[in-house]
């Protein structure tokens, strides 16, 4: 295919615990077209194939530089790259920020660029709002997210390799084995799953709970403290263990080893690693009402709780730990990765993303 695409997003690194996942769009949609060019604030570890080209606005080399001069380095170096790079793309496909296209967007219509913006936030700011204005397509996964108001909107599969991440027998599952992976930040509500396992601990319920991440601002690590403070007896009693964050070629593993994934992302957006856990076929409790579109009856009374009520939550979680002796998550999980591989997989993704672009 000719086509011929300048992809812009936060971090390029197959490795990154978060973000890592990008990295595989990019190889798979490098497939698909003639050429990627790439833009990243962050370049790390890359195994891209040939006819994909990384340049980074030098976030990985500014830890000494201060902020304010860093930030402009970093504009400086993005006009030097859309410019001198601008007869190797046809399309502008934005990840997320919204800066990239308020800073490219009067420059790429002049040259008659098509810009699409992926927005899958539920809050939209005015910089959002703005770079909406520019694109010619805001792609996002949620029913619920701010974009998805908008005619020129399209929702889209979440993306995810189903072919890496699934059930791998060879690893056993603990039993009563509960995890959260994902960054510790107030968005994401750990309070209340903790609160929730206060609760079922009172109740004599036995469990252990993974958590798997960092905060990866420095207006979260607050909050990080906070919430280590309010588990430190259930790790004081081995019930609850913070293992860091773990890359995202290696979570698979994690998905595996563990029966029951709890995440309390709001309604909104719609958070990958809650396919990533279903298409390892590990069943996964959720507040998010997206979740009501994909899941049945029965799967919604089970796993959908009320959002930021840590009562609910308990209520459900203790109803799949009494089933951890029994098949039932074990067949759960088979329909949850049924869900993701009909709806969610990496190739039907890309395969839209192409008629778009």
């Amino acid at each position: 295919m000719n086509k011929k695409i300048l992809f812009i997003t936060q971090k390029v690194d197959k490795n990154d615990d978060i973000l890592g996942v990008y990295h595989e769009w990019i190889k798979n949609l490098a497939s698909k077209v003639e050429q990627v060019s790439v833009i990243c604030l962050y370049r790390g570890y890359v195994e891209l194939p040939a006819n994909v080209q990384v340049y980074s606005l030098g976030k990985e080399q500014a830890s000494s530089v201060i902020k304010a001069i860093s930030r402009l380095l970093y504009v400086i170096r993005f006009y030097k790259y859309i410019w001198r790079l601008r007869g190797d793309y046809d399309t502008v496909f934005v990840h997320m920020n919204s800066e990239y296209v308020l800073l490219g967007g009067f420059l790429w219509k002049l040259w008659h660029k098509k810009i699409i913006f992926w927005y899958n936030h539920p809050i939209g700011t005015w910089k959002a709002r703005a770079a909406i204005s520019f694109s010619r397509f805001v792609l996002h996964t949620s029913p619920y997210a701010f974009a998805a108001r908008y005619k020129k909107a399209k929702q889209m599969p979440v993306g995810i390799d189903t072919e890496f991440f699934r059930r791998r027998p060879e690893i056993p599952k603990k039993k009563r084995s509960i995890l959260y992976i994902g960054r510790i930040s107030p968005i994401k509500n750990i309070d209340i799953l903790i609160d929730a396992l206060r609760f079922l601990d009172q109740k004599g319920i036995d469990f252990m709970l993974t958590i798997a991440g960092e905060p990866s601002k420095s207006s979260e690590y607050q909050y990080a403290k906070k919430i280590k403070e309010q588990a430190a007896p259930l790790v004081g009693r081995g019930k609850i263990k913070f293992i860091g964050s773990v890359p995202n070629q290696k979570t698979p593993e994690l998905y595996n080893e563990h029966e029951i994934c709890v995440n309390l992302t709001p309604t909104g957006s719609f958070d990958k690693m809650i396919i990533e856990a279903m298409s390892c076929e590990t069943p996964v409790l959720v507040s998010n009402r997206t979740l009501a579109d994909i899941f049945d009856a029965d799967l919604q009374s089970r796993l959908i709780f009320q959002e930021k009520n840590a009562t609910d939550l308990a209520m459900k979680l203790g109803a799949l730990l009494r089933s951890s002796a029994s098949t039932e998550l074990t067949e759960i999980g088979a329909r949850m990765r049924q869900l993701v591989v009909g709806k969610h997989d990496l190739k039907k993704m890309i395969a839209e993303l192409i008629l778009i672009i």
